[in-house]
């Protein structure tokens, strides 16, 4: 029951960071344009759209990232769990979920102190945003795969295969 609550919590969120990586996405595909209008038509270039496109691409790795995670389309070598079964491999998924764990951890603390350390400071094209503000996204983004990670561990969910449902038909080769 619990667990069920707390999954369907891990949903949302999902849906929120597709969300927010989608319009993260969309923002940079209308500014980069304008900037170049700006800059070869009219002739003087706009100052803001690089930079603003480069915070949005922030923001859009490191949520993705985070998407990835709980998706299992992240990168992984498979080769030695796959020639393991049992307890073994349990224990190896355990392993590499607790290295998971330290990872994003040390997103979270340290990306909290670099937040904190930058936040009186600011961007030159947008004076009223902090730097810190721009950081932000990595102590974020920690901690979203860490709830995600909290799923995982507590379903036993380990090396698998992400859903053929959020994978393209294109051929990899």
């Amino acid at each position: 029951m619990v667990f069920a609550a707390y999954s369907r919590a891990m949903d949302w969120l999902h849906r929120l960071c597709l969300v927010i990586c989608g319009l993260s996405l969309l923002v940079i595909s209308l500014v980069i344009p304008w900037g170049v209008y700006a800059r070869y038509v009219m002739g003087r270039g706009s100052h803001w759209p690089e930079p603003l496109s480069i915070l949005l691409m922030i923001v859009l790795s490191f949520l993705s990232a985070a998407l990835c995670y709980r998706d299992n389309l992240h990168i992984g070598v498979m080769v030695l769990p796959n020639h393991l079964q049992g307890g073994a491999r349990m224990a190896l998924g355990w392993l590499v979920e607790l290295c998971m764990l330290a990872t994003n951890l040390f997103m979270l603390v340290w990306g909290l102190a670099l937040v904190q350390t930058t936040w009186n400071q600011t961007i030159s094209e947008f004076p009223i945003v902090s730097v810190g503000l721009s950081y932000l996204p990595i102590p974020v983004g920690g901690t979203i795969t860490i709830l995600f990670l909290i799923e995982r561990l507590w379903a036993g969910r380990f090396f698998e295969k992400a859903d053929e449902g959020t994978i393209t038909a294109a051929p990899i080769e």
